[in-house]
């Protein structure tokens, strides 16, 4: 028996999503008053860009895939940025090649599904809400992958009390997010692929290649709407551990997202991101900080890359990826100190034991590496006096 989960009549599937989502898809617990929203420590994207979105769908007279909230141009546009007709500013949500994110989007209007590749802290998941949130306005239908990650997270589980009670009905199944994403012809996303367990992974296959997923104990099967979609996410560093099979790798397009090219294009994501989150903190400006988050980024990117930046002296590479995202980490938990314990402005003290903690992952190897690194490079740099000696402090 196969069950169109485009009727409500014949599908249970669908009418709990309907139910949970509401009528335009979107979950209706997401529905909050502007109080609520604003108390929110980290809103949805499409919470947070709201106003971006709207914009970007009133002038969008492009062709729009079945079931997307914008055209494959203006998802493209919501990303990497823009200004519309009207003035509306748009502010770049992805810094990086535009080919990438058009290719990534194109994939999504086609019914295969996205991987996107790369180490970690290169904006992955970031793109991946970002990406579900244009299209389909709602970022939430999210399998976050582990070690420990069941199946049911990806297919389907049970309401045991009405299973036990009744047997095995549709008022006792609890769709997962992808069953309720197919059931409505939305993007699922699913986190860390490579974390989950290769024979969890492979309950994708059907999903992917038939879009159907089988319902065995009620003798029917659920049928992905147009409009369906899925983003997966997974790390250079984490290959071996869950190595995807061939037969699933097969189902995906991968589009690698590469480190950024220059250090002015990551000084400008990591003041961006900064920003955004310090807003919500009330933490002081960015711009205050400016200097030490020059810093910060070229430590970053010398120790990652084993070279300084002008090409001269060769280094040494610590264990950690000391990515974007950390420099992110090690920026806000000083702009935190400043405000909180100094006089608001980043200084070199506010974010020496922020760089310490990302560097020094293992305490015998990293350390040397460390030492030499301030030795040889930041205590040679012109300007940079206090802060050698603000790491030398917390190295001691």
């Amino acid at each position: 028996m196969s069950v169109d989960p485009v009727d409500p009549r014949a599908s249970g599937e669908h009418a709990f999503a309907q139910e949970k989502h509401g009528k335009d898809g979107k979950d209706g617990n997401h529905e909050k008053d502007g109080k609520q929203e604003a108390e929110a420590l980290r809103p949805h994207a499409e919470d947070a860009f709201a106003g971006e979105l709207a914009a970007l769908a009133a002038q969008d007279d492009r062709p729009r895939p079945a079931r997307w909230r914008l055209s494959p141009w203006a998802v493209a546009t919501y990303l990497l940025g823009g200004t519309l007709p009207d003035g509306t500013v748009i502010t770049p949500k992805y810094v990086g090649p535009r080919r990438i994110v058009e290719v990534a989007v194109s994939t999504l209007a086609t019914d295969r599904a996205l991987l996107l590749l790369g180490v970690p802290g290169t904006a992955k998941t970031w793109v991946s809400e970002h990406l579900a949130a244009a299209v389909s306005g709602d970022s939430t239908l999210l399998v976050q992958g582990t070690a420990g990650t069941p199946e049911e997270a990806i297919r389907y589980g049970w309401n045991y009390a009405q299973l036990l009670a009744h047997g095995p009905s549709r008022d006792a199944l609890v769709p997962g997010p992808v069953m309720r994403a197919m059931a409505l012809g939305m993007t699922a996303r699913v986190e860390e692929l490579t974390r989950i367990p290769a024979d969890v992974q492979d309950s994708l296959i059907t999903i992917l290649s038939e879009k159907t997923l089988p319902l065995p104990e009620l003798g029917s099967e659920v049928q992905a709407v147009r409009g369906f979609n899925l983003i997966a996410t997974a790390n250079d560093r984490d290959r071996g551990v869950n190595e995807l099979s061939s037969a699933l790798r097969r189902r995906f397009n991968t589009v690698v997202l590469p480190l950024p090219e220059s250090v002015e294009a990551e000084v400008g994501i990591v003041s961006r991101r900064v920003d955004q989150i310090g807003r919500s903190l009330d933490l002081p400006a960015v711009p205050d900080g400016a200097d030490e988050i020059r810093r910060v980024v070229t430590v970053f990117r010398e120790l990652r890359d084993g070279v300084t930046s002008d090409g001269r002296t060769k280094v040494k590479s610590p264990s950690g990826t000391l990515s974007t995202a950390e420099a992110i980490s090690v920026v806000t938990n000083g702009l935190a100190l400043a405000a909180h314990f100094g006089d608001g402005v980043l200084r070199p003290g506010d974010v020496a034991a922020g760089i310490l903690g990302a560097v020094v992952r293992d305490p015998a190897a990293d350390r040397v590496v460390w030492q030499e690194y301030l030795e040889a490079v930041v205590r040679e740099r012109d300007g940079w006096t206090d802060f050698y000696r603000a790491c030398r402090e917390v190295s001691a």
